[in-house]
């Protein structure tokens, strides 16, 4: 059986709190990867048409769905269920990455309802 493997080019989108990239995309469910800098957060938020899942990577998160606050160590995973209230944080001096693998029927950078914001993002 002949395997051919594909290089892809993928662009680290710069955020405040830190980056993300799209590593896979398909109809109906994108992964990306997405690195924290130490003392930074994202948006409080919800989405309206995805649910996600979550796995560490790298140091130690902290994560907060619904009411519910973990301290995640490299190789635990979370599902995020669609409509969520949720938030990604790293309380730590060293980087946090995370994959996150997104499942839905729309995926855009739009379909995000930010609660609280640091970086007063609407």
């Amino acid at each position: 059986m002949h395997t051919t493997t594909r290089t892809v080019a993928i662009e680290r989108t710069a955020r405040p709190w830190g980056w993300y990239e799209t590593v896979h995309e398909a109809p109906g469910h994108k992964v990306k990867r997405i690195g924290v800098h130490p003392g930074q957060q994202l948006s409080l938020q919800l989405h309206h048409q995805r649910a996600e899942h979550w796995v560490v990577v790298v140091g130690t998160a902290i994560v907060t769905v619904g009411e519910q606050v973990l301290e995640m160590q490299a190789g635990q995973h979370i599902d995020i269920a669609l409509g969520a209230v949720h938030r990604l944080a790293n309380q730590t001096t060293e980087p946090v990455e995370i994959l996150e693998v997104q499942f839905g029927g729309y995926l855009g950078e739009d379909d995000i309802v930010r609660l609280q914001d640091d970086y007063g993002r609407q």
